[in-house]
C-alpha cells in the first residue's frame, strides 16, 4: 500500500462515505472540508483534520476531490492557499467529482507544471452504492497516475473503466452516463404518468419494468424513486442535476452538436428550480410531469 500522506477534500453525501471506506481499508486519511462537522465525524474514526487546503497534503503526496462543481475543485486546487503548489513533485490529483472537461484538462497542465500527476475518475453511484464500495469508475490520464491510483480506487468502487490519456476524456464519459439517467428519469415520470392518469397504479407498473424488459439498476432504483415520489432527503440534488445538464450542453455545443433531448431535460430542471426545488432529489422533475397532467396541483 502506498503510505504517502492522502487527503480528501470534500465530504458532502458521497464523499464521506468514500473516505470513510480509505480509513478502513487502512489509509492514512486527512481530510479537508469547509464546513467542519463532517471533517470532525471523519476525525473520530480516526482521520486528521486540517484546517486548510494547502496544509492537508504532504509533498508528493495524494489528494482526492469530491466536491460540487468546477468552481469548487479549482478553489481548493488553485484558488487561494490551494494544494497544487503544496502537492508539488511527484504528487497526484485524483479527481472524482463531475467537473467540465476544459477545467480537467488545465489541472493537468497545471500540476504537471509543479511535477505531479492528474487523473480524472468521476463516478457512478449514489450515496448507498458509495458506502457499499460499488461505485463504477470512469479514468483518463497520465499512465503513471493510473498506476499509483488504482489501489485507492479499487478500494471506492466495483469496477474501473479506461478512457485513455486526454484528462477530459472521463467527464466526457461521466456527462453522457448522466444525460442518460436523467433522460431515463424522464421517461419513466411520463410512463408512470400515463399509468396513474389511466387508472394503474403506479408501483406496479414500476415493479414489472424493473423485473422485467427494463431489469437494470437505473430503471429499478429510480422507478421505485419516482414510484413512491420519495424525494426527500436527496441522494442527488436536482440542483447538481441542472449543473450536469448545463456542462453536457456546453460540450455539445463546444462540438457543434445538436442535442434536442437534452435542451427539453435543461427546460423541465429549470422549471424545478424555479418552483423552489432544487433542494428535492433530481427525480423531483417527475412533479412538473405530474402537475402538467392533472395529477398533482402546482406549487
Amino acid at each position: 500500500m502506498d503510505k504517502s500522506v492522502l487527503t480528501f477534500f470534500g465530504l458532502g453525501k458521497m464523499g464521506t462515505p468514500m473516505a470513510r471506506n480509505l480509513l478502513e481499508a487502512g489509509f492514512p486519511v486527512t481530510v479537508f472540508n469547509r464546513s467542519r462537522p463532517p471533517a470532525d465525524a471523519l476525525g473520530a474514526a480516526g482521520a486528521t483534520v486540517a484546517d486548510a487546503p494547502c496544509a492537508a497534503v504532504g509533498p508528493g503526496g495524494i489528494a482526492i476531490t469530491m466536491l460540487s462543481n468546477d468552481a469548487a475543485v479549482e478553489a481548493v486546487t488553485l484558488g487561494r492557499d490551494g494544494f497544487a503548489d503544496c502537492l508539488g513533485e511527484g504528487g497526484l490529483h485524483i479527481s472524482m467529482s463531475t467537473v467540465s472537461p476544459g477545467l480537467s484538462r488545465r489541472l493537468a497542465r497545471e500540476h504537471a507544471l509543479r511535477g505531479s500527476f492528474f487523473l480524472a475518475a468521476p463516478v457512478f453511484g449514489r450515496p448507498e452504492a458509495a458506502a457499499a464500495r460499488k461505485l463504477w469508475i470512469c479514468q483518463s490520464g497520465d499512465e503513471e497516475a493510473k498506476a499509483r491510483a488504482r489501489p485507492i480506487l479499487e478500494v471506492l468502487g466495483q469496477g474501473i473503466h479506461d478512457f485513455g490519456e486526454d484528462p477530459g476524456a472521463a467527464n466526457i464519459a461521466k456527462l453522457s452516463g448522466n444525460f442518460l439517467i436523467l433522460s431515463a428519469i424522464e421517461a419513466l415520470a411520463e410512463a408512470l404518468a400515463l399509468a396513474e392518469k389511466t387508472g394503474l397504479e403506479r408501483k406496479a407498473l414500476a415493479g414489472f419494468l424493473g423485473q422485467t424488459i427494463f431489469s437494470c439498476p437505473i430503471y429499478q432504483n429510480y422507478g421505485r424513486i419516482l414510484a413512491e415520489r420519495s424525494y426527500e432527503p436527496p441522494g442527488f440534488k436536482l440542483e447538481l442535476g441542472m449543473k450536469d445538464v448545463r456542462l453536457v450542453r456546453d460540450v455539445a455545443e463546444g462540438a457543434a452538436l445538436p442535442m434536442p433531448l437534452a435542451d427539453m431535460l435543461h427546460a423541465r430542471l429549470l422549471s424545478g428550480l424555479a418552483k423552489g426545488r432544487g433542494h428535492l432529489d433530481w427525480t423531483a422533475i417527475e412533479l412538473g410531469t405530474a402537475e402538467e397532467g392533472g395529477l398533482l396541483k402546482a406549487g
